[in-house]
């Protein structure tokens, strides 16, 4: 286990738009995973094409924006450590996070064939409380990342806490495209049950 973890981590230093992505892919797919087997209890009728949409998009666009976006907060130098991890933890979530949220509901919606009126949709319901629940759970994340983290493993950091995330985010896109595609007035499964 411990020369796995040393090829991880040589190949998070030499390659890491390719590690962090490949990371990425991973965790998505295993989210989505998680949320239709623990969550939604979808057993034999688990939905492939879900978590392969999830899995590229983690390996494809998350991966590759994140890697980017954590090299440029490395490069931003501040006065002090503690300006620096106040700095990088308000861009990380004032100004990646808002776009990254809708991004991903966005793109979710048109790789289902939703196309743009569907993404709209989609963000509108989903948007803010995700953002909301993402700032509970990412500040707190980010505060000890950028305070004690080596620059290199912050990806990892993110990554471990984003495989819970990730199950949350699948679960809310699901639902979300649900109350979608639902026509207006028809009855949710929950409802037909209470009659």
């Amino acid at each position: 286990m411990a020369s796995v973890l040393r090829l991880y981590n040589a190949a998070l230093i030499r390659r890491p738009v390719l590690a962090q992505s490949a990371t990425a892919a991973f965790l998505f797919g295993a989210g989505d995973v998680i949320a239709q087997q623990a969550i939604e209890r979808q057993g034999r009728n688990h939905d492939f094409m879900r978590t392969a949409r999830l899995t590229f998009y983690g390996g494809a666009f998350f991966g590759p924006a994140l890697t980017k976006w954590y090299q440029l907060l490395n490069r931003i130098k501040f006065p002090s450590p503690t300006k620096a991890v106040i700095y990088r933890v308000w861009l990380d979530q004032a100004v990646l996070t808002p776009v990254a949220v809708g991004f991903f509901f966005g793109t979710m919606s048109i790789l289902e064939g939703k196309g743009i009126s569907g993404a709209q949709e989609r963000i509108s319901s989903a948007y803010t409380p995700t953002l909301i629940r993402n700032w509970g759970v990412f500040i707190p994340t980010q505060i000890i990342n950028f305070a004690i983290v080596p620059h290199h493993l912050r990806f990892v950091v993110v990554s471990v806490v984003s495989l819970f995330w990730n199950t949350y985010l699948s679960a809310v896109n699901a639902k979300s495209q649900q109350t979608v595609e639902q026509p207006a007035g028809a009855l949710t499964e929950s409802e037909k049950k209470l009659e």
